[in-house]
Formats: structure tokens, C-alpha cells, sequence
């Protein structure tokens, strides 16, 4: 049985299940419990094993930091409460399990809207944490939890703590990838909004050098900024990482039509067909992809502003295609993420080159500018220039040409997402996280029995 076959399952589970991440490589079996109590998540930890417990959320996840082979998975979701809303102040306090997706039906209407969200809807506020996630917004806002007030944590000696941001535990926790204890709850902070549409600025860069020169002139304007990067765009010249921005804010009322304003807070997602359960592997090659890029660059306007658009169209448009992972075929695919700092660009300008060079048939690559990083000890964003892409696991020689490009992030003093992560080397995490003794320090002292650990944690030694 694998675990899909369980993820609508209601009630207590505790059945043997073969589980992946979003990128569906790497599958490992494992004891899949889900507690519907604090109580039952803290028995399930104290009887989790010698191979430890690792808590899940709705498998967003692209690696193996949610899996624990020969262990016990903790499925987090049926702990999915909202306890209660400041609709004052704009503060939440909810279970770990409950969902943006959730929180978005129950806050919009009140005219909230959570502080961060990723390309997904569809992760839990525990995830949110455990992977300190950022979001278009990184630049103005930081990642998820510096908007955290307080956390509620199940550790190893079943003692639930209140965890506060400016503790070691705190930042260990934030983008500790649910090794430091189990989230049971969370209070942050809202950001408010009149309207879910979005005001939306649209237009292209002719090449790397353009999109980052506009990326660092004019981001400032804005709250939410994207770019999807041809990273199959070579040969041509100047065409070598050329863009489409997306950049955009929250409308305000008065720039809704006025069939739009008697609503002006109502959430509708869009669904779409589900993909396919089964599609061959060589589906995307880079003829496919190729065509796709080229289409993508040429349909979009050279300059749009004020379009307005859906909340859920301008964050999370993949969302409307149910099991949309499957377009990779049975395969799966590696989501590769790192970013290295300002000062770096001609670092991030070899990697664009190497990429294009390589042919790497990506239609999903997004680059944006970090912010200041946030003090998590394993939080991935710095302030700096982040590249995101997926590619089908068929590609020959992946494997060692992303070792490659693991180490120029790493002499360029960058890092590799761990929430997205399958395949990095354990003898360059050191580098790419410099708090990773302090983090591996404290876990010692608060889990001297790797109560906690994942497929992840083994691999890279964390």
C-alpha cells in the first residue's frame, strides 16, 4: 500500500505503507500512525521504536525529509484545528496539521491572509515551520517563521514545550525539519487584505543580465515578485536566461469592478482534471519542453500592469491540477533549489549557463531575490539570488552533474534547499550550513536517542 492510498483516510491509521516525496524518488516503507490527539501523538512517539519518528504533513515535501525507513511516520493531518482567531489584532492559533489551503477558506473572509505562502497551498502550518518556507514575498517579508509568536512542541521526553522565537530551540526548530520534536500547534501573524485578487504586473527580460538588473531596480516596488527563467534558452545569444517577471500585490477595493465589489473576499480556487496516475517517462524531453519555453516566453506580454488576477492564479496555479507530479512520468523528478548571495551573480550566470549548455528539460524554473535570512540554524533563504527547477529523474548523468553544481553553491558560500532535497552530499552540508554543529548539538541534548529522525537526517548526518 503506498501512502496516497491513505492520505484521505480519517481516523486512527497504523498500517505498513511505501512512501515518496512530491518529487516521487527515493520510496521507503514505513509505519504510518496518525494520532487524532496530543495524547495519541505523544503515544505514538513513546512507542515509535528503535528507528525512530518522523511527522508528516500532506507530503509536500520534494526529498526524503519526511520519510524514516523501517521507523514510524507520523501523519500529522487529522490534528487540523482552528483554535482560535484575533480578528482584531490578526492572529491565529491552530493545530500543526491544519493546512494553508484551510486556513485561506476560514481567514480571507475576515480579511486576513497568511504572512507567507509557497507555490502550494497544500502544506501544513507544522511544514511551514519545520521548513521555514518562503514565498514570493521573501524580500519584504521573510520566511514563515519569523511571523511565528509561539509554538507548541512534543519533544523526546514527552514533555510539550511553548517555544518562543529568540530561543535556541526556536531556531532550531524553525527549518529543523521536524528533528528537534514534533509541532503540535502554532500562534503567528496575519497580513491584512481588502480583496483576494491580486494587482499584477507582467513583462519580459531579454537575458539573465536584464532580468537581474530589473529584478534589482524595481523589486522594491512591490510586495510579491517571481520570474520563470528559459533555462533552455541558449545558442541564441543574448536569449541566455531569458524571463518572465510577475510581480504584484494584493488589489485594493477600489480597483475591483463593481460586479467584483459585492465580494470582494471571496475565495475560489480553481480545480482542474487531475493528471494522469500514469504518463511516460520521456514525455518532458527537451524537444517537449523546448516548444512549451518558447511558447510560454512568447505569449506573455512585453509589458502588463494592473492586470488583475485570482489569489490563487497569481500564487498557486499548479494547485489546480490535481497530482500534477505525475506529468513526470513513473520516474518522478528532482525539484533542484539553492541560492547563493548578492555579490554572487556571476556565480548564478555559470550555473544558468551550465544548465542550458547540460539541456535540462525544465518548464517549471523560477528565480527570485531573498531578503535577509531569518535566524533558523538550518533555515534555507539568505539574502541573495535563489533558482528553482525540476527535472525529470531520467536525465542522463543528473546525478553527478547536480553534484557539480552542489559545489560551486558551496565554494560560492550558497546552500541547497533541504525541503526539497534527495541526493546532496552529507560532506557538503557543513559548508552550506555553518549553524549545523550548534543545531546538532542541541538536538544531542534533547534527543540523545535520535528519538526523532528521517531518511534525510541519516543521509546527510544531521
Amino acid at each position: 500500500m503506498s501512502v496516497d492510498t491513505l492520505s484521505a483516510a480519517t481516523g486512527p491509521v497504523d498500517t505498513t505503507v511505501s512512501m515518496t516525496g512530491w518529487g516521487r524518488t527515493a520510496p521507503t516503507t514505513a509505519l504510518l500512525v496518525r494520532p487524532r490527539s496530543y495524547a495519541e501523538a505523544a503515544a505514538a512517539v513513546r512507542d515509535c521504536g528503535r528507528r525512530g519518528s518522523i511527522a508528516r504533513g500532506l507530503g509536500r515535501a520534494y526529498g526524503d525529509a519526511a520519510q524514516n525507513a523501517g521507523g514510524s511516520v507520523l501523519d500529522m493531518t487529522a490534528l487540523d484545528r482552528v483554535r482560535s482567531i484575533d480578528a482584531e489584532a490578526g492572529v491565529v492559533v491552530c493545530d500543526a496539521g491544519t493546512s494553508l489551503h484551510t486556513l485561506m477558506k476560514v481567514l480571507l473572509p475576515l480579511g486576513w491572509f497568511v504572512p507567507v505562502t509557497p507555490g502550494t497551498r497544500y502544506v501544513t502550518v507544522g511544514g511551514a515551520i519545520s521548513a521555514d518556507i518562503h514565498g514570493k514575498n521573501h524580500h519584504v517579508s521573510g520566511s514563515f517563521s519569523r511571523h511565528v509568536r509561539s509554538l507548541d512542541l512534543l519533544t523526546a521526553d514527552g514533555e510539550i514545550r511553548t517555544v518562543l522565537p529568540g530561543t535556541p530551540l526556536f531556531d532550531a526548530t524553525a527549518g529543523g525539519m521536524g528533528l528537534t520534536g514534533v509541532i503540535l500547534s502554532a500562534a503567528f501573524q496575519l497580513h491584512p487584505v481588502a480583496t483576494t485578487l491580486m494587482s499584477v504586473d507582467t513583462e519580459r527580460a531579454t537575458d539573465i543580465d536584464d532580468l537581474l538588473a530589473r529584478l534589482t531596480s524595481t523589486d522594491h516596488r512591490y510586495r510579491y515578485s517571481v520570474a520563470w527563467i528559459d533555462l533552455l534558452a541558449r545558442g541564441r545569444g543574448a536569449a541566455l536566461g531569458r524571463a518572465v517577471l510577475t510581480r504584484g500585490d494584493h488589489a485594493p477595493l477600489d480597483a475591483l469592478p463593481a460586479r467584483a465589489r459585492r465580494r470582494p473576499l471571496a475565495f475560489r480556487p480553481v480545480r482542474l482534471p487531475a493528471a494522469p496516475s500514469h504518463l511516460p517517462s520521456g514525455l518532458l524531453g527537451r524537444t517537449t519542453v523546448g516548444a512549451f519555453n518558447e511558447l510560454w516566453y512568447r505569449r506573455a506580454p512585453r509589458r502588463r500592469t494592473g492586470e488583475l488576477q485570482q489569489l490563487t492564479s497569481f500564487f498557486h496555479p499548479l494547485d489546480g491540477v490535481p497530482h500534477w507530479n505525475r506529468v513526470y512520468g513513473r520516474d518522478g523528478f528532482v525539484q533542484y533549489q539553492f541560492v547563493v548571495g548578492y555579490g554572487q551573480e556571476e556565480t548564478l550566470r555559470r550555473i544558468v549557463r551550465s544548465i542550458a549548455r547540460r539541456g535540462c528539460p525544465s518548464f517549471l524554473a523560477v528565480l527570485k531575490r531573498f531578503g535577509e535570512g531569518d535566524p533558523g540554524w538550518l533555515s534555507f533563504p539568505m539574502a541573495g539570488w535563489t533558482l528553482a527547477l525540476d527535472i525529470p529523474v531520467g536525465l542522463t548523468g543528473l546525478g553527478s552533474f547536480l553534484d557539480e553544481l552542489d559545489e560551486e553553491v558551496a565554494t560560492a558560500g550558497g546552500r541547497v534547499y533541504l525541503a526539497k532535497d534527495a541526493r546532496l552530499r552529507p560532506d557538503l552540508v557543513t559548508a552550506m550550513y555553518p549553524r549545523l554543529d550548534d543545531f546538532r548539538a542541541l538536538r544531542g541534548e534533547l534527543d540523545p536517542r535520535s528519538v526523532f529522525t528521517s531518511d534525510l537526517a541519516r543521509r546527510l548526518g544531521l
